[in-house]
């Protein structure tokens, strides 16, 4: 699930400004459907469900931009993406966004021409091991076999940490989440690493997850989130502030049960009325209707629930919020303010 910087990216990154130029929000509004590029299928965070439809935390912004944007959040086209597909994918305008566990770094926001819109989930990379390996730390692996995706941040934070220890290690090469969650129950690694959710995600799926363990070390940040093309502002500020949105509503108390009466019968708390739309214009200065983050709001929630839906501790996933907690219970997460 990491993030592979794809050669042939930069000969089309010169292609974004042509795709957005021709307004990618009006772009969408005709077509009548998001293309939205996510995970191959990382559980809890985008995934077809037993009927084939996608689910996950990820999924669920895709969902709530098109619910912002065209009233509808099952107008989403999910295009599965690799490591080395996505940014392709995203430069081609094959797909309007891209959200899909993806790190926030220097060279994919300025060299490869993408625009961040915020964080969704802040991460760090981590190690699993089985059980039975008999190490409680990182920095045991010294000589291990590590199942690793090439070409990616991973890759490179899994170099700088073993050349800081004086250990040394052999790659194991694979492609896809799947592909390592493979190899590493065949025996093929020690260890598989790759962000701290993404090795939670795949353990849930052990049939003897008890078996295996996360070590303690967090050696990188990586911090995840959706992103866009480069050269259209106006769609940029559409995704940004419907992310925006669901995260404001947690800390305002807005929630999937009362954001209708909310909108409906406004109150006396004007950062919840410009959020909804039942005062000011900021509806208007995005595009979209006056109730548009109501919306997106409809559909699963704000950021708590989607997070506890999704990949919270009493899912198969497990996630503590930690670091992802709001900001008035000692996590890194708040939306600028709604005015």
């Amino acid at each position: 699930m990491k993030k592979t910087v794809f050669v042939g990216v930069l000969a089309l990154a010169g292609m974004s400004a042509s795709v957005a130029a021709a307004g990618l929000l009006d772009e969408v509004k005709t077509r009548g459907k998001l293309n939205c590029g996510v995970a191959t299928g990382v559980p809890g965070f985008a995934a077809p469900d037993a009927n084939g439809e996608w689910q996950g935390f990820d999924v669920a912004v895709c969902r709530a931009v098109a619910a912002a944007v065209l009233d509808d959040p099952t107008a989403v086209e999910f295009v599965p993406t690799t490591g080395k597909t996505r940014f392709t994918a995203l430069a081609s305008g094959e797909i309007d966004m891209l959200a899909r566990n993806t790190t926030w770094t220097f060279s994919r926001d300025v060299d490869l021409k993408f625009d961040f819109v915020g964080v969704n989930y802040y991460d760090g990379q981590g190690f699993l091991v089985r059980k039975d390996l008999g190490v409680s730390s990182a920095k045991e692996l010294d000589g291990a076999t590590i199942c690793i995706q090439t070409g990616t941040t991973t890759e490179l934070n899994l170099a700088d940490f073993f050349r800081i220890n004086n250990m040394s290690y052999e790659p194991v090469p694979i492609e896809t989440n799947a592909e390592g969650q493979q190899q590493y129950l065949a025996g093929a690694c020690d260890s598989y690493t790759t962000d701290a959710s993404g090795l939670a995600a795949t353990r849930a799926t052990f049939e003897d997850a008890a078996n295996h363990v996360i070590l303690p070390e967090i050696i990188s940040k990586e911090p995840l989130g959706p992103l866009v093309r480069h050269g259209d502002n106006e769609w940029a500020d559409v995704v940004r502030w419907t992310l925006n949105a669901l995260i404001a509503a947690e800390e305002l108390g807005v929630t999937s049960a009362n954001v209708a009466e909310l909108a409906s019968a406004p109150g006396n708390n004007p950062e919840i009325n410009r959020l909804l739309g039942t005062e000011g214009t900021l509806g208007e200065m995005l595009g979209l209707p006056a109730d548009w983050a109501v919306k997106a709001l409809s559909v699963a929630g704000n950021y708590g629930e989607i997070f506890e839906k999704n990949i919270g501790e009493t899912t198969p996933i497990g996630l503590a919020r930690g670091l992802n907690a709001q900001w008035t219970s000692g996590g890194l997460l708040y939306a600028p303010p709604f005015r």
